[in-house]
């Protein structure tokens, strides 16, 4: 069978991550949900996005497809049931489609014709950029109990001081000596060819991805995701950093959720708590305007190639576009939008040319091209972003 995972309603709501990536492609937990989904499923799994996205992402369409809406993340029984889907079938939970069975020549889809399959229990979805943050709790539990079932970790290190080891996975290639490691409040997943620095002290449950690092005397809480090739130093918390960013330095990131390719300066930190305790606002890309989240502690969405200077102060609930890069003394607002360039005192277009020149370098350290399906993907965000920017 051939699987396809679709951006449903929820893309707007997942803005500024979106913006460079289908819904499927989002990091939660361990893995992103189409890794989720092709692990539980056993087979690659393709997805229909923005048509400025399809290129990087394109879609594979065969004679019979079942549908699957990326907003929700794969459990034992929601994989069993979407297996299962036949001609004319669709699994519903309320009145959002899960998934659906549809064939090439089908014209339309009239769900009425249908035979709906209801899905009653719980599970995990992601509809708006904090449930990324707010959910990786869960979501690296599952993950956890999945990708190491019937697995034997890595011997731990006589050197670290673990806590609940039974709790504790280490992939082959992983280095870690004189650590910290308390799995007693989650699980501590530490991926393929990782390095954790002596004196960090990390509480689960927490991900360390491929490639990725914690650098020397970090203190990370729970829940915590660092992607595929990120870094991580001084204080984070329940945060979501995605493939290829860095906050190597000291200084505090928590309840927040970075993009790839962000850069946070030294001494840089984010509010995650109003003063007056109150419930945090965000910026809503659908609304234009502030949207309650519901949610105490909130800190910064950062979206894709961002970067702040040293010593960056941002406030509780602050929402950063695409490539946008932001420095100087003070609060910037809490919205800044895509390419902008500047801070506290006031912002300017952050032109692509420039931004270009950055984005290649920043990609070529990691031997990844900044070729002309990147850029395309960038002029369009910046075209579609330019009501944001007032200068």
């Amino acid at each position: 069978m051939n699987y396809i995972l679709f951006d449903g309603p929820v893309r707007n709501a997942l803005l500024p991550f979106t913006f460079t990536r289908p819904v499927a492609d989002i990091l939660i937990g361990i893995m992103t949900i189409r890794q989720k989904w092709e692990m539980r499923l056993g087979s690659t799994i393709t997805t229909i996005t923005e048509e400025y996205l399809s290129e990087k992402f394109p879609m594979v369409e065969l004679e019979e497809n079942v549908m699957i809406n990326a907003a929700f993340l794969p459990n034992e029984t929601l994989v069993e049931m979407v297996s299962n889907l036949t001609v004319n079938q669709a699994i519903f939970r309320g009145d959002d489609v899960i998934a659906f069975f549809t064939t090439e020549n089908q014209e339309e889809v009239d769900f009425d014709s249908y035979e709906i399959i209801s899905y009653d229990d719980d599970c995990l979805t992601v509809e708006h950029t904090w449930d990324i943050f707010s959910k990786n709790d869960a979501a690296i539990r599952e993950d956890f109990k999945y990708l190491t079932e019937d697995r034997k970790s890595m011997p731990i290190p006589k050197s670290v001081n673990a806590i609940a080891p039974e709790n504790i996975f280490i992939e082959e290639g992983a280095k870690l000596e004189f650590v910290t490691l308390n799995a007693s409040t989650g699980p501590i997943y530490i991926g393929k060819n990782s390095e954790i620095m002596e004196g960090s002290a990390i509480r689960g449950p927490f991900a360390l991805c491929e490639n990725a690092q914690v650098k020397l005397n970090a203190k990370v809480y729970g829940a915590t995701t660092v992607g595929v090739g990120s870094r991580i130093g001084g204080e984070v918390k329940n945060s979501v950093l995605f493939a290829n960013s860095n906050k190597g330095h000291d200084g505090f990131l928590g309840d927040s959720v970075l993009g790839e390719w962000c850069n946070i300066g030294a001494d840089s930190n984010n509010s995650n708590l109003k003063n007056n305790y109150e419930e945090v606002k965000l910026w809503s890309y659908e609304t234009e305007g502030f949207a309650k989240t519901g949610l105490q502690f909130c800190g910064l969405m950062m979206g894709d190639h961002s970067k702040c200077g040293i010593n960056t102060m941002f406030n509780t609930g602050t929402v950063i576009g695409v490539s946008a890069n932001i420095f100087g003394s003070g609060f910037p607002r809490n919205f800044v939008p895509s390419f902008s360039w500047g801070g506290a005192a006031g912002f300017t277009t952050y032109v692509t040319k420039k931004a270009f020149e950055t984005a290649k370098l920043v990609m070529g350290r990691r031997n990844i091209d900044f070729d002309a399906t990147e850029s395309a993907i960038l002029e369009h965000i910046f075209e579609e972003t330019k009501k944001w920017r007032k200068d």
